[in-house]
């Protein structure tokens, strides 16, 4: 891992890269996270930022974190797929106890699921998905409006229609969620393709975690009973 530092957020001109004020130096930073981070990415906010390895981008650093009036929320969208099989190794997913992970991005449908998981004969498609946005205290996804994210609850949904199991695994990459749901304000659509998948027999959990500025850390787990609907 390379050296962090804190900086400011200045601007954004796209979705990968923000203008950062590093030590008075204004400085081009790539950001993880393809989400709109409205209210995370605001003038002034500190930002954890990494040094990125071997020097050969065109961005000396990644922008890993920020600081929400003195709590860490992680920016880098990649990290709950790296956090699943530590966390499922460790026992801290409940629904997924006794499970195996047999394939990373296996086929499913038109496209490709997260991850295909095993119990004897048992299969079931996981699908994981970043959350940084929460309001009174209900994590809320998507915080842009995402076609993709409903592709994937329909190919869930036939894949229950086939035998299989599948659920979505809402990973809250700060520790002040205590209950979850679709973003319907934001994506009408997705709320309305997540309502069916949860009918056709697809489930949803989410686990809501701590950022260390290395890696996410269980705090709690929630279930369909902390599910809310707008």
């Amino acid at each position: 891992m390379g050296k962090k530092i804190w900086g400011r957020f200045i601007s954004r001109p796209n979705r990968f890269v923000i203008w950062v004020e590093i030590r008075g130096r204004r400085e081009l930073a790539h950001l993880p996270n393809p989400g709109r981070l409205r209210e995370i990415l605001t003038p002034h906010r500190r930002i954890l930022l990494r040094e990125a390895a071997g020097g050969k981008r065109k961005t000396r650093w990644t922008a890993i974190g920020a600081d929400l009036s003195g709590m860490l929320v992680s920016l880098d969208s990649t990290l709950p797929n790296r956090f699943f099989p530590v966390a499922l190794a460790a026992g801290a997913l409940p629904p997924f106890h006794g499970w195996e992970i047999a394939a990373v991005e296996p086929r499913l449908g038109d496209g490709r699921s997260d991850f295909l998981l095993v119990r004897g004969d048992g299969r079931l498609f996981l699908e994981v998905k970043s959350v940084t946005l929460v309001e009174e205290g209900v994590a809320l996804f998507p915080d842009a409006p995402t076609s993709r994210g409903r592709r994937h609850l329909m190919e869930l949904a036939e894949a229950v229609r086939h035998g299989a199991r599948a659920a979505v695994l809402f990973v809250v990459q700060r520790p002040d969620a205590t209950r979850f749901g679709p973003n319907a304000a934001t994506d009408p659509y997705f709320a309305e393709a997540f309502r069916e998948a949860l009918r056709r027999g697809v489930e949803a959990y989410a686990v809501v975690c701590s950022f260390d500025g290395e890696g996410l850390h269980p705090v709690r787990f929630l279930g369909p009973g902390d599910l809310v609907f707008p």
